[in-house]
Formats: C-alpha cells, structure tokens, sequence
C-alpha cells in the first residue's frame, strides 16, 4: 500500500511541473497574439489597396502581361503552404496542411501539375515524411515573420510566374495558410494570387465600386513590372502574419486546455491518494488493534 501511496505521489509531481510549463507557454503565447494582431492590421489595408491598385492599372491597359494573363491551357500551378516551426499548436499546422492537400486534388482534376513551395517545419517534415518533392521550403520565422521573409520566399515564386512552363515556369500561384478571424476562430484558407481576376466594376458595401483610370508613364507594362512583385510580396506577407496570429491563438487554446486537463488530473491522483493514504491508515490500525488483541488473549491464557 505504501509504494502505490508513493507512485501517486510521484505522478503528482510530474503533473503539476508540466502544469507549470504549459500555464507558462498559455501566457507568452497570450501576450505575443496582441503583437501579431496589431501586425495584421497594419499590413492588411495596404495589401488591399496595393491589390486594387494593381488590378485597376491591368484593367486601364490593354497590355497583356504575364501576370494578369490568364493563359489559355493552364499546366502548372505553384501552390505555397504556410505551417508552423514549432509544435504544441493544436491541429494548427494539421489543417493547414489538409487545406493544401485538398488544393493540389482539385488543381491535379482540372489536369494541373502542382509544384509545392512550403513554409514551416511541420510541413517540410510533412512532405519529407511522405518522400513527396518539395520546390523549396523555408523554416524559421513563422511565429514572428518579417517583410524581409516574405520577400525572401516570392523571389522564386515570382521566377516561376514569369518563366514559360516549358522552363520550368508555372501558369498559376495559390497560397494555403490559416486566416486569423478571432481568439477563438482561425481558418485555413487556399487563394489564388496570380493571374489577378480582373474586372471593371467591383462590390464593396453592396454597391458596384468603378475603379479608376490611369494614364501609365513610361507604359503600362513597366507599372505592371514594379507593382506586381510588390503585390506578391505583400500578400505573401500579410499571410503570414494571418497565420502568426493563428499559430498564437492556437498554441494559447491549445495549452489553456492541457492547463485544464492537468489540473484535472492533479485532482484525480490526489482523491486516489488520499484513498491509498486512509486505507494504508486503517490497515495499520487494524494491525495494531489486532497485535493488541492477541497480546492480550497471550497475557490472559498466562494469568491462568
């Protein structure tokens, strides 16, 4: 009885130091969602307008560029996943990854061959995991992303939009990553960044928006040139830091609830640790009342 008293004794510890831990992750990962939403925010307006822009001075012209030219049989399309580097997320990086996967089985039905950029660890190992071909793949700065980064990562997505598909170029680039709605609601989502679907007339509010009309100098084709990188690189930049902002989120769900489950368990242990403990008790003092009893007939048979 006094060894089980032990084991549970010990098991206690153990649950209340990775209690400890996973309080300690809930609340950093806590403080850096404010960071990360603030980032949004900021990022996500000029991401807008950048795409309005851009989609108006394609719309203006009658330049056919490359990258607002739908092509006419399209082979390949390059789809870009955002994971995470770090684990302890939740099924973060898992419906991320599912997202994609849904993706590429959509664009490989219309006849497409995908060509598979990742960010992420989890969905660099994913993918290695699998020995499935990976284009390229960065690791490292997905919980703090940096415009630097994400310029880093359009470079080739840029090269491949511009190169002819015999070259080993792509006629289309989708992104997969997880859209921060709330504290309690983040949703992988897949969109298609280039070509741009161009169009006169636009919604916002319920009513038909006109975009404007320019006048290109030296040509449309040179605006086109300087503005589409800049496009690519802020989207690929506001996605990351979308899917920031969830992998905290997440991670903070994620440990609140290991947090809960442990504090339940302590409870657990300790109710059947005061059982082990009172029945440990009671066998002692039945011992002792026994022990005491036989001492007793032992005196009284001597007596006679």
């Amino acid at each position: 009885m006094g060894a089980q008293l032990r084991v549970y004794k010990r098991r206690i510890r153990s649950v209340t130091a990775t209690k400890k831990i996973t309080k300690a992750m809930e609340m950093i990962a806590a403080s850096r969602i404010v960071k990360a939403q603030r980032q949004v925010a900021a990022s996500t307006p000029y991401a807008t307008e950048l795409t309005r822009a851009v989609t108006a001075v394609a719309t203006g012209s009658t330049t056919k560029h490359p990258l607002t030219t739908e092509s006419e049989n399209p082979a390949r399309a390059a789809v870009l996943l955002i994971t995470s580097d770090r684990g302890l997320a939740g099924g973060y990086s898992s419906n991320a990854i599912k997202a994609a996967e849904r993706l590429t089985e959509r664009l490989r039905g219309e006849g497409k061959e995908v060509v598979t950029y990742v960010i992420g660890r989890k969905g660099v190992a994913y993918y290695g995991f699998r020995e499935r071909k990976v284009e390229d793949s960065w690791t490292g700065f997905t919980d703090s992303p940096t415009y630097a980064d994400a310029k880093r990562a359009a470079a080739p997505l840029i090269e491949a939009v511009t190169k002819d598909t015999a070259e080993g170029g792509v006629d289309e680039l989708h992104i997969v990553f997880t859209e921060f709605v709330s504290m309690m609601t983040q949703n992988p989502v897949d969109d298609r960044m280039l070509p741009l679907s161009l169009g006169a007339e636009k919604e916002k509010d319920g009513k038909a928006e006109i975009l404007p009309l320019f006048e290109f100098e030296p040509s449309a084709e040179d605006v086109l040139d300087a503005l589409l990188p800049r496009y690519v690189e802020s989207r690929i930049y506001n996605a990351l830091l979308q899917a920031a902002a969830s992998e905290h989120a997440a991670r903070r769900r994620a440990m609140k609830s290991a947090t809960d489950n442990a504090g339940e368990l302590i409870k657990t242990l300790s109710r059947l640790a005061n059982a082990a403990r009172q029945a440990e008790i009671t066998q002692e003092i039945s011992e002792i009342v026994g022990g005491a009893s036989a001492l007793a007939d032992a005196t009284a048979g001597s007596d006679k």
